[in-house]
């Protein structure tokens, strides 16, 4: 019961912080972030605000975050999917990739403060409501993006997901990679275990992140490259759960297979 207290008065303390932190940031955003240049912009709007916030969590409820797979980020800017089960990788995630464009509902750009200040930075904002333009959005502003070097990040199951389920990946993501020709970074995580969705109270522990290698997609469909970043997300999160001593040979093999194929065609 206690325990329970502790851990409630802590998560009220981290979003007390949050708010306020979010408030003074988003407003010396808008004050000063549009005199930036972008790259500039992107870290001081966004970068900054993020490390706060995730220093914050630290201090409050004691999260912390593991990340293997750093290594396998390129210099190229790629279309990034990543899992969606917690609010803290939309957080986290803009902290591995810099600067980026993140595909978003548009009603987020109307919160007070956070989406204020969050389109001095490109995102991609669609209707969700109209399927046929959100696509086509997405691969016409997503291809300006990547031209002008910055990553697309993006939640290929379209929504957060509860922790232990799967969804089926949109098109979206997969079809912006193969009209470009851009490599696939897959981001799989367990922050759901220690910021649960729609719940006050936190986990302290561990968050453990893995970053796929660039998946190849040169000549490839989007069915494919949706396929190829499904099967590694899944075994990544089953690898995540349960920490195997095969878990690297699971993903990476995996990977290599799919991309074996596609150089033996």
């Amino acid at each position: 019961m206690l325990s329970e207290l502790v851990g409630a008065v802590r998560a009220l303390a981290f979003y007390l912080g949050y708010a306020l932190v979010t408030i003074v940031w988003a407003t010396l955003a808008m004050i000063f972030g549009w005199l930036m240049p972008f790259r500039a912009r992107f870290q001081f709007v966004i970068g900054a605000w993020s490390r706060i916030i995730l220093g914050w969590l630290r201090v409050c409820c004691g999260i912390r975050v593991s990340v293997e797979g750093r290594e396998n980020v390129p210099a190229q800017p790629c279309v990034v999917f990543v899992k969606h089960e917690s609010t803290w990788e939309t957080i986290f995630v803009q902290t591995l990739f810099a600067p980026q464009a993140t595909l978003i509902k548009r009603e987020l750009l109307h919160i007070p403060f956070f989406g204020w200040a969050f389109r001095l930075l490109k995102p991609i904002a669609i209707d969700r409501n109209d399927a046929r333009r959100a696509l086509r959005a997405l691969i016409e502003e997503g291809r300006a993006r990547l031209e002008q070097r910055i990553w697309v990040v993006l939640f290929p199951e379209g929504t957060r997901v509860p922790v232990g389920e799967t969804r089926a990946f949109q098109v979206g993501g997969a079809a912006l990679a193969a009209r470009t020709e851009t490599p696939v970074i897959v981001v799989a995580h367990d922050a759901g275990n220690r910021w649960p969705a729609h719940r006050l109270r936190k986990q302290a522990g561990v968050v453990h992140v893995k970053i796929s290698p660039p998946i190849v997609t040169t000549g490839m469909r989007a069915k494919e490259i949706n396929e190829g970043a499904r099967v590694w997300m899944e075994n990544a999160m089953r690898e995540l759960g349960r920490e195997p001593q095969t878990s690297r040979l699971t993903t990476d093999s995996a990977l290599a297979s799919m991309n074996s194929r596609l150089g033996s065609t």
